[in-house]
């Protein structure tokens, strides 16, 4: 691996400023414990269709999990440049079975923002800890994107909120040991009558269907996941009843940042390794590289992910700063998703029948980031959310 790779990505455009020495001493700590715990297995994790859960007590003893949660709950009080690192180890490998991101990065931050105190006690230190693994579940069978279609209801009586529906996609479904549910506390009211409730698992009623079978990421659990007369404590909503839309969208811009980094980092990585591959392999007599049709496909890939890594990084100083905006982190995460889709493409292309091949990382490579134009929000939301502003 190219050694600017290996400091963090700063092939294409030089130095990176976005990141202090200690976010790369961090890296190293990421990039060691990928390499031992995770890169050797991931092939297996794969066919098994999701990763041990020792795993997550592994990153938990290395610091790798939650690292912008506050030390009193387990965590190092870091910012999100700690988390971008653990995000971009992530591209670097193409490892994509251990949900880290989404527990550390969009699950753990409901629960530090909004929960109580007592909730925070119980919950937090473990999920530092990875022995309580967080998911959440928004997303229901023919809802899409539209929350306000939400079916899943949580009616409230005396001390307990009742919850019954379904969902879908839930990633980490299956080892989730917490679960955030998105629902209807006022049906009537649309959006503004949706609620975030905790819900452990082994709570009576609350059930784990079978973990989906995907086209990528086939090492990541996801699952779907039935709620049927589900008893939990009025202590378990997060924030306030009926504020449950304004959490969401007010939590969107960190987990399409979190698209939009991996994202980056996985196109220089694909480039890297296409052009190595483009070096050394032989058609017609000469290596695919001197064939003018490939040299200026990876000319113009290498000139697209190096705008877009200006971009990105641009991104993730405004976030430590506090001042990303809705309407960026939906371009970040609408030209990194798309970007990455159509650059991968012409990689498996030079590979030609080898890219096809599962052995072969460009293409297990080119399936995982398919997702990337529908999770977190679809292009075409990204692109309505951007065109209110026009």
């Amino acid at each position: 691996m190219d050694t600017n790779l290996a400091a963090g990505g700063a092939r294409l455009t030089g130095p990176r400023s976005v990141f202090t020495a200690e976010h790369e001493a961090f890296r190293d700590t990421v990039r060691r414990f990928y390499d031992k715990h995770v890169v050797p297995h991931h092939r297996q994790w794969e066919r098994d269709g999701i990763v041990p859960r020792e795993l997550w007590r592994q990153a938990g003893e290395a610091g790798i999990l939650c690292p912008m949660l506050a030390e009193e709950h387990g965590g190092a009080g870091a910012d999100f440049g700690y988390s971008a690192i653990v995000i971009e180890e992530i591209a670097r490998t193409n490892c994509t079975g251990p949900g880290f991101p989404l527990h550390s990065d969009i699950v753990v931050p409901y629960i530090e923002d909004l929960a109580r105190p007592e909730r925070k006690r119980e919950w937090l230190p473990g999920m530092a800890r990875g022995e309580i693994i967080g998911a959440i579940a928004m997303t229901e069978p023919g809802m899409g994107s539209d929350l306000k279609a939400m079916r899943t209801t949580a009616k409230r009586e005396g001390d307990h909120y009742v919850i019954n529906g379904s969902k879908t996609f839930i990633s980490n479904g299956q080892l989730a040991d917490l679960v955030i549910v998105c629902a209807k506390t006022d049906p009537t009211a649309g959006r503004k009558g949706i609620s975030l409730i905790c819900v452990p698992a082994g709570t009576p009623g609350f059930t784990k269907g079978r973990n989906l079978e995907k086209i990528g990421l086939h090492a990541q659990d996801t699952s779907e996941l039935f709620f049927e007369d589900v008893r939990v404590p009025v202590e378990n909503l997060l924030g306030e009843e009926n504020k449950g839309f304004s959490y969401l969208i007010r939590n969107l811009p960190q987990e399409r940042l979190v698209i939009a980094v991996r994202a980056a980092m996985g196109m220089e990585v694909m480039l890297e390794k296409t052009v190595q591959y483009a070096k050394e392999r032989q058609a017609f007599g000469q290596p695919v590289i001197d064939f003018q049709h490939n040299r200026f496909k990876l000319a113009d890939a290498k000139a697209q992910a190096a705008m877009y890594r200006v971009f990105a990084d641009h991104c993730l100083a405004l976030h430590l700063r506090g001042e990303l905006t809705v309407e960026l982190a939906a371009t970040a995460k609408l030209m990194g998703a798309e970007m990455q889709n159509r650059l991968f493409d012409d990689f498996l292309q030079i590979h030609g029948g080898y890219g096809y091949m599962a052995e072969y990382e460009i293409g297990r490579a080119w399936a995982d980031a398919r997702v990337g134009r529908i999770y977190g929000g679809s292009s075409e939301i990204m692109r309505e959310i951007i065109g209110r502003t026009l």
